[in-house]
């Protein structure tokens, strides 16, 4: 009898699945032999957002976001903020039929600039994400993602053709840290990271500051060294403050000064544009790397002013990296 298991290999972990189990993800199953998504149009989670709360900060300042998400992930981080949803079943949640076609119709009904792809983990979701950012890039929509960059190269490069810009969650700059608290591996995100800058997708990088588990300010400054190398100086890192949730509620959230010493290790490593988030500071709005100007001034998720011309700063010139205009 011909066996019908399975390889699933969308992310690193590479579940292998007899007929009908479904994957450590929780969305996709073997049905004899071949793997289909649970959650295919089926989101748990739709909302219009500013695009400075996914968080990007070089990405249509001030424009809205239409996000959407699917329960599942593919790790199972012990800090996560959406645990509700990210480790969930489909019949564990409430879900909308939402299908590729229509979401891209909503988007262009709100006037949302870009769709994001976020609260969960998008890899899960992949061939929704995938058939929904073929439509939307027909009718200029930008296609943005917030992951965690737990991917293979192959379905990354293929979605990278239809993907305008990733924020990727950097959750540390060590395997333990990957491997304790998220069930995982660093490798597979750094590689990701390196296909996205090859496939010329716009980047940022979230570090969640964890107290005691990744705020080494030596591991800090070998990871911007890392993504100044690697990715160029301009990628954007958002130091992110942390509240205890879900399964690491023992902690204090992040010290301030912590934050700011993390940004001030992203500057000396070279890193133009470091940002402090989940926390009001003027850590917050982006400077002239060249002169210093203010160019987009930021309260919270509220964009007050842009100083941007055609990617150039208003007062010197200085190009500032970034996806500014439609």
């Amino acid at each position: 009898m011909m066996s019908t298991k399975v390889k699933c290999e969308l992310c690193p972990t590479e579940c292998e699945l007899e007929n009908y189990q479904i994957g450590g993800c929780k969305v996709r199953i073997n049905k004899d032999g071949v793997l289909y998504s649970l959650v295919y149009g089926n989101p748990c989670s739709v909302a219009i957002d500013p695009i400075e709360k996914k968080p990007f900060f070089h990405v249509l300042p001030a424009s809205k976001a239409f996000s959407v998400a699917t329960v599942g992930c593919v790790l199972g981080c012990k800090f996560c903020q959406n645990w509700q949803i990210s480790q969930a079943r489909p019949e564990e949640a409430d879900s909308h039929d939402l299908s590729p076609d229509d979401l891209v119709r909503q988007s262009l009904y709100y006037d949302c600039k870009s769709i994001a792809y976020t609260y969960t983990e998008p890899t899960v979701f992949y061939e929704y994400m995938y058939d929904t950012a073929v439509i939307a890039q027909k009718y200029g929509i930008k296609n943005t993602v917030h992951t965690c960059g737990y991917i293979n190269e192959k379905p990354l490069r293929e979605l990278s053709r239809h993907l305008d810009a990733a924020c990727v969650d950097l959750k540390a700059f060590t395997e333990e840290f990957y491997a304790k608290l998220c069930g995982g591996r660093l490798k597979p995100v750094l590689d990701a990271l390196v296909v996205l800058k090859d496939e010329g997708v716009w980047i940022e990088i979230t570090n969640l500051v964890i107290p005691t588990h990744n705020d080494d300010m030596k591991k800090v400054s070998q990871m911007c060294q890392w993504i100044v190398r690697e990715l160029g100086p301009d990628v954007p890192i958002h130091f992110s403050r942390f509240f205890p949730h879900y399964k690491l509620k023992n902690l204090p959230p992040t010290p301030f000064e912590t934050l700011k010493n993390a940004r001030q290790i992203a500057l000396d490593a070279g890193v133009r544009f470091p940002y402090i988030g989940n926390i009001r500071s003027s850590a917050e709005n982006t400077y002239c790397p060249n002169c210093a100007r203010l160019l987009v001034e930021r309260i919270g998720y509220h964009t007050k002013q842009v100083n941007i011309a055609s990617g150039q700063c208003r007062y010197c010139g200085e190009p500032i990296a970034g996806l500014w205009e439609v």
